[in-house]
């Protein structure tokens, strides 16, 4: 592992600048300029036709959904739109695109001049200028044998699958990111978070990282001060998580900071990062635009988005993400902390449905976040595939609130229900679970304790109330716990009094 600055140091004498290259898979049917399928996965080289292996004569066609869906995100993002934008060749000798060029966008986005105001988790909003997002199409898969590293350097034999070349692409470009100070890898991951967020609620991708639907290029730079020039920045390529970004920034800072510290110049190259142990190590030398010769592509006409088109896209955008998150603390008054929890347990679209069947904010928190979380990490499942549904514990929460459960048996009535004995109504009825609630059976159940107890009756007159739980814990066992533990006190002590 390279010499590495303390980080606490390291961001104390040196300015960190940060640049995120964000490409984003889009959910569309095909691919982006032919109709192979686009779907994840498959046997090797079956999701492709004569344009996705770039064979001689075929000609590519825009998709048009993956132009709205550019749009789309565009949007979202606070970018201005093109009225005009061409495609171009991004050429470059590599396997992956049997054409030896990459269709993409270079001097004329579909998308450019936006930002995302990004909320961190202490409330704090830091907005990240965007400079532009571009549409392209992905490239295919590469699996090198006989290494150690699964790179290509000290393999034997490489294998190509192009299942994912022509896939539909949206690269989202940052402007450098300045003024991130010690939470610029705490911001570097919110901003891909928030982006991921947003793909999903607008409909334009699944956003699973895990299967690189999304994925990050992170670039970063150090100077001495916010007044001096640009450093040089390296470019960590294709982080897929939010934890691993984070760690990315945070080594690439404490790898440049002793550099610079020692005397030494940053090499502008490209660097791998390593999950292992958080640790980057050197790619390529990074290759200018210019090395690329982009030139227009000929074979596929501008596109022109119509002003009425791109209006009616905008008003079809759902609210977003963030802004839903907001709104929905302040009605339900939680606090960021707990809003946060909500979030990251991915509770938030169940909580918000238990709310809507009739059920106080707190309550369906509680649920949610206790009882129900509990349960989905026991059967290692995710919270949303826990085997209940917001309307079931409406209805439980009701038999709570009307006095016919309580806390105890509402938990035994959930296990009920997540072991698929019915909804918690029919449970109680069929197990006949409600609290006894009939003031003479329970004083008949009091008095038989009280007889059996007489230094308790002896304590109570003596002033001692806490006795009375010793007649509060039989009455409980005689009615297995289908009493109002309260309810049983206050008789108690107005049967010993009168």
């Amino acid at each position: 592992m390279a010499d590495l600055m303390k980080y606490d140091e390291a961001v104390k004498r040196f300015d960190p600048v940060l640049g995120l290259e964000v490409h984003v898979e889009l959910g569309t049917k095909t691919k982006m300029f032919d109709a192979a399928p686009n779907q994840f996965g498959g046997d090797p080289n079956t999701f492709v036709t004569e344009v996705s292996l770039g064979l001689p004569g075929s000609l590519p066609v825009v998709n048009a959904t993956a132009v709205e869906y550019a749009i789309r995100i565009g949007l979202a993002l606070n970018c201005k739109i093109a009225e005009y934008c061409r495609f171009a060749r991004k050429n470059y000798f590599y396997p992956d695109l049997t054409k030896a060029f990459q269709t993409s966008q270079y001097d004329e986005p579909i998308a450019y001049d936006g930002y995302l105001d990004v909320e961190l988790d202490d409330g704090e909003v830091f907005r990240v200028p965007i400079e532009r997002a571009h549409m392209e199409e992905d490239a295919g898969k590469n699996t090198h044998l006989g290494g150690d590293s699964g790179r290509i350097h000290g393999a034997s034999a490489s294998l190509v699958d192009y299942n994912r070349a022509g896939v539909p692409l949206v690269e989202i470009v940052t402007r450098p990111i300045e003024g991130a100070g010690e939470r610029a890898p705490e911001i570097a991951a919110k901003y891909v978070e928030t982006l991921r967020d947003i793909f999903r609620a607008i409909g334009v991708s699944e956003a699973r990282m895990e299967r690189g639907n999304v994925r990050a290029d992170v670039n970063l730079s150090l100077r001495e001060s916010p007044d001096s020039p640009l450093g040089t920045r390296t470019e960590t390529k294709n982080v897929n998580s939010f934890r691993s970004i984070e760690r990315a920034v945070r080594y690439e800072i404490r790898r440049h900071a002793a550099i610079l510290a020692a005397g030494g110049t940053i090499q502008q190259e490209t660097r791998h990062f390593h999950e292992e142990d958080g640790s980057t190590s050197a790619g390529r030398a990074k290759t200018d635009a210019e090395d690329y010769r982009y030139f227009p592509e000929p074979d596929l006409v501008p596109l022109e988005p119509s002003r009425e088109w791109v209006e009616e896209i905008r008003a079809s955008l759902p609210e977003l993400p963030v802004e839903r998150r907001r709104r929905l603390r302040e009605e339900w008054g939680f606090t960021q902390m707990e809003m946060r929890d909500v979030v990251n347990a991915n509770a938030l679209d169940l909580i918000e449905g238990t709310v809507a069947e009739g059920v106080a904010p707190a309550a369906a928190r509680k649920w949610w976040m206790g009882e129900l979380s509990r349960a989905a990490k026991e059967q290692e499942i995710a919270l949303t595939e826990v085997a209940v549904t917001p309307a079931q514990i409406a209805q439980l929460q009701d038999l709570v609130d009307s006095g016919k459960l309580n806390d105890k048996l509402a938990r035994q009535v959930l296990e009920a229900v997540l072991a698929g004995e019915g909804d918690p109504a029919e449970i109680v009825a069929a197990k006949g679970m409600e609290i006894v609630s009939d003031d003479s059976e329970l004083l008949a159940i009091i008095d038989e304790a009280l007889a059996r107890m007489p230094k308790v009756v002896e304590d109570i007159k003596a002033g001692k109330l806490k006795a009375a739980g010793a007649i509060v814990g039989q009455v409980m066992k005689a009615t297995k716990g289908q009493a109002d533990a309260g309810r049983v006190s206050a008789l108690v002590i107005e049967r010993v009094g009168s």
